[in-house]
């Protein structure tokens, strides 16, 4: 008892120190580059709480003190807990349906007096503790059909909620689930019928249907014919063709007959169907410029002209990349992305590493969480990804982003503290 208690009570000596390090570098680069997106001559102290620059530093400071609470609290408290914050998650995204505030088009917001409340960014981490609560349970487990039916709930109600309000870009974040789903045990031939789907999906947009199908058809043929002997390979070659014929002609169906005008053409846009750099591809026309211009080395700190003369949008928040790719150039953005890929390897290490199935799941939660955040974002930036507006974790501007991944880190480093003991 007495080491127990010992141990506990030297928690901030147990933190992971790479993990923490790699989280303070990528905030304090992130205030940096909120800084240069929007700085202004009228407002050059880069403490101004009338600025973005200034709140945001009021959002790091209130950041530390969720991470003193969370590294100060008892590590069992959050597998007691996990239900219950799923619920309050999932009722402050009721509510926001309700008493939304509409900003960008989306009623995504709570308004608190002066301060906004983005209810979506909670709930990754109210999702990611109830997924970890139940798929820890004694004899569940995810390879068998029987206990795939409530993680799959638990992932699609919040998933529903914000899609209504509508926020496409964070309800996409909830599919990372299916890279957790695949390290517990789901068959590699989900993920394979997935990618099959986006990339018939694809085809289907750029060329007609039949053809697609055809082409499928054609290869189905072949692999039927090289593995006859095998009854079962060949009724799941067919399967996959017809899901896959299916899957042409409903995308091209919901492509013309559901989707609004202009969600046909930030498509077309990205599918290099449809030329509009001035309409729904100004964003990314405009980011690519910024990041072209800043070349090898970048245009310097503050010096970049695209960014000081506001021609990417939101480059503060969904576009902060571009700030980085203009005045730190390839060299900059390379080492930004090198610290993304270095914190969710370390995250993948430690999730690895604990005792507790509940610990182990909620870690790599959090790193496909990061995961899909950093690459929709960036590939969002760069022009490989719709715009869908993402926020890019602990580097884009916002007092909720910052707080809900910050939250969503620290329980799992609170967890890590700790992988020795009986949770």
């Amino acid at each position: 008892m007495r080491g127990s208690r010992g141990r506990r009570g030297n928690v901030l000596s147990r933190l992971d120190p790479w993990t923490f390090a790699l989280y303070a570098v990528l905030v304090l680069l992130g205030w940096m580059n909120i800084y240069a997106a929007v700085y202004s001559e009228e407002h050059k102290s880069i403490f101004d709480m009338s600025q973005q620059y200034g709140k945001q530093l009021m959002w790091i400071i209130t950041s530390a003190v969720l991470i003193l609470a969370i590294l100060l609290s008892d590590a069992r408290l959050y597998q007691t807990v996990a239900y219950p914050t799923y619920v309050v998650t999932i009722l402050l995204l009721v509510l926001t349906l309700i008493i939304g505030k509409e900003i960008g088009g989306n009623k995504s917001w709570i308004q608190l007096g002066s301060f906004s409340l983005q209810p979506s960014e909670f709930a990754k981490f109210g999702t990611a503790l109830a997924m970890a609560r139940y798929m820890s349970m004694l004899n569940v487990d995810i390879s068998k059909w029987k206990f795939r039916f409530w993680p799959l709930v638990l992932m699609g109600i919040p998933m529903i909620l914000i899609l209504l309000q509508p926020d496409a870009g964070s309800a996409l974040v909830y599919l990372s689930f299916f890279l957790v789903f695949y390290r517990e045990g789901l068959p590699g031939m989900y993920l394979f019928i997935a990618l099959l789907a986006a990339v018939t999906a694809i085809m289907a947009l750029i060329y007609p249907p039949v053809y697609v199908v055809g082409v499928v058809g054609i290869l189905a043929l072949l692999i039927v014919f090289f593995l006859r002997k095998s009854r079962k390979a060949v009724w799941t070659t067919l399967l996959l063709a017809l899901f896959s014929g299916a899957m042409a002609f409903g995308t091209n169906a919901i492509f013309n007959k559901v989707l609004q005008p202009h969600q046909q053409s930030r498509i077309n846009v990205l599918l290099g169907i449809q030329d509009d750099p001035m309409g729904v591809g100004y964003h990314t026309t405009q980011s690519l410029i910024a990041i072209g211009s800043g070349g090898f080395s970048g245009k310097g700190f503050l010096e970049g002209t695209q960014t000081k003369l506001n021609y990417v949008p939101e480059q503060s928040t969904d576009y902060i990349f571009c700030t980085v790719g203009e005045e730190w150039g390839f060299v900059g953005s390379s080492i930004t992305i090198l610290l993304f890929i270095a914190l969710m390897a370390r995250l993948v290490f430690l999730a690895e590493r604990q005792k507790s199935k509940f610990s182990r799941i909620y870690g790599y939660s959090v790193v496909s969480i990061i995961f899909l955040h950093f690459a929709v974002n960036i590939a969002m930036t760069v022009g490989l990804a719709p715009v869908i507006g993402i926020p890019l974790p602990f580097f884009s501007y916002g007092g909720s982003s910052l707080w809900g991944f910050t939250v969503l880190l620290f329980i799992f480093l609170r967890l890590d503290a700790n992988r020795w003991e009986e949770l």
